[in-house]
């Protein structure tokens, strides 16, 4: 295979990197893409709030949306780091945003739209990557090897949904 590089943004790399190491530490595939996006999501919103994209809300704003949610019972996954919330659905487990569960099929029409013709090899680096850790060495290590791989883009707003280079045989190499 000729060497790949894929132009794309940041978060549909960190969605698929997030739900392949969720499948490696034992969930299902449409959890794993729930918990995907999610990861994906709570950087974005840090990184809003870092940049002053969005601001932080006030105590009575977030006593105001926790009395609109719905009353669930939450659960938290450790993915890369982050605290990822998740529900209890007749379809089994899903990373929720707000007590809403998060839907598996546009997750996956999301990273279709986005990889384009490169989701499979992309999704196939990736899975070479998250086996070559024991499922303790990838939950400590996972956000530290997608620091290495992701697509260099430049800080600061100007690079907020930029295009960078995402070179799959560099993100094999870290297999070895």
């Amino acid at each position: 295979m000729a060497n790949k590089k894929i132009k794309i943004n940041r978060a549909p790399v960190l969605t698929l990197w997030a739900a392949v190491v969720a499948k490696r530490l034992g969930y299902d595939e449409e959890t794993a893409l729930t918990l995907g996006k999610a990861v994906a999501g709570l950087n974005a919103q840090s990184k809003g709030r870092r940049l002053g994209i969005y601001e932080e809300k006030s105590e009575e704003e977030k006593e105001k949306e926790a009395k609109k949610q719905k009353p669930v019972k939450t659960e938290f996954i450790e993915i890369l780091g982050r605290g990822v919330p998740a529900i209890k659905t007749p379809s089994g487990l899903r990373a929720a945003i707000k007590g809403e569960a998060i839907h598996a099929e546009s997750v996956e029409t999301y990273l279709k739209q986005k990889f384009k013709d490169d989701l499979d090899d992309a999704r196939a680096a990736m899975e070479k990557l998250a086996k070559a850790y024991t499922h303790k060495q990838l939950e400590t290590k996972a956000y530290d090897l997608y620091e290495k791989f992701r697509p260099k883009i430049p800080e600061g707003t100007k690079g907020w949904g930029a295009k960078g280079e995402l070179d799959l045989d560099y993100i094999r190499s870290l297999a070895e």
